[in-house]
């Protein structure tokens, strides 16, 4: 669907007189600033580097000169930390604090949310497993240790987009049989490309801008309390509508 008929298809979605009904829609959420308070990867990098050159590779990548993969790999390649002290650093590790209550909603309308993240898988499960929570799936890349090192690699890498390591939009789009709307939430420049993909996106931070700069719809927001307002609204409005149809 191009961007023209998208917004066409999704203005009376946007619409607060008429909002969505939450049965008909897949959900997908980024991690690091959307689920977690703070970048954890970012924060990782820097607090078990050897050195500073994580700082040149950050500055390289911001000016477009290097790709997200390149970027991570190299910032990688001087991080040194073992399995427990890494585990002990991820239980610290905080979430949005309304994250807990948006998850039981929709798990309770039948929605189980899928993480897509620049980060890595092993990083986001142990951090749910730390906050009690199982069962989602989680599309990240891949880690694996040898000694102290941390051996990245990229199985969902898209060489066409510098943008990012893991192209997300690859599992946004990749099964469409379900003709149910795509709904996006994230913050950073990893989510510019599924969100060019999505039938209703919930931005903040760098993705709002980006949003704006393009003219695409959004749902702004600054915690997920908002985007779990949003939806209990629209269940509440759809329950409402539903009695007063059995009323007449």
């Amino acid at each position: 669907m191009n961007i023209v008929n998208r917004i066409h298809h999704i203005a009376p979605v946007i619409n607060s007189a008429s909002p969505l009904v939450l049965a008909n829609c897949r959900v997908f959420i980024d991690f690091d600033n959307t689920i977690t308070t703070s970048d954890v990867l970012d924060d990782l990098i820097k607090r078990f580097s050897i050195n500073n050159q994580w700082e040149q590779l950050e500055k390289a990548w911001r000016d477009g000169k290097i790709g997200t993969k390149e970027c991570l790999d190299g910032q990688l390649r001087n991080v040194r930390v073992n399995k427990n002290t890494l585990h002990n650093f991820l239980r610290k590790v905080e979430l949005d604090p309304y994250f807990h209550k948006l998850l039981a909603l929709l798990v309770k309308e039948g929605i189980k949310p899928v993480i897509l993240s620049d980060n890595f898988t092993y990083i986001i499960e142990k951090i749910l497993q730390y906050q009690g929570i199982k069962d989602l799936k989680v599309y990240g890349n891949s880690l694996r240790f040898w000694r102290e090192h941390l051996i990245p690699s990229f199985p969902y890498d898209n060489p066409f987009c510098l943008t990012c390591a893991h192209c997300k939009k690859i599992h946004l789009t990749k099964d469409r049989t379900e003709n149910k709307l795509i709904v996006f939430i994230g913050d950073g420049r990893s989510d510019f490309c599924p969100a060019r993909v999505s039938d209703i996106v919930f931005a903040k931070d760098s993705l709002l801008r980006f949003m704006i700069n393009e003219e695409l719809p959004y749902i702004a927001y600054k915690n997920l309390g908002h985007i779990h307002d949003y939806f209990e609204g629209a269940l509440t409005h759809n329950h409402k509508q539903h009695k007063e149809t059995i009323l007449k």
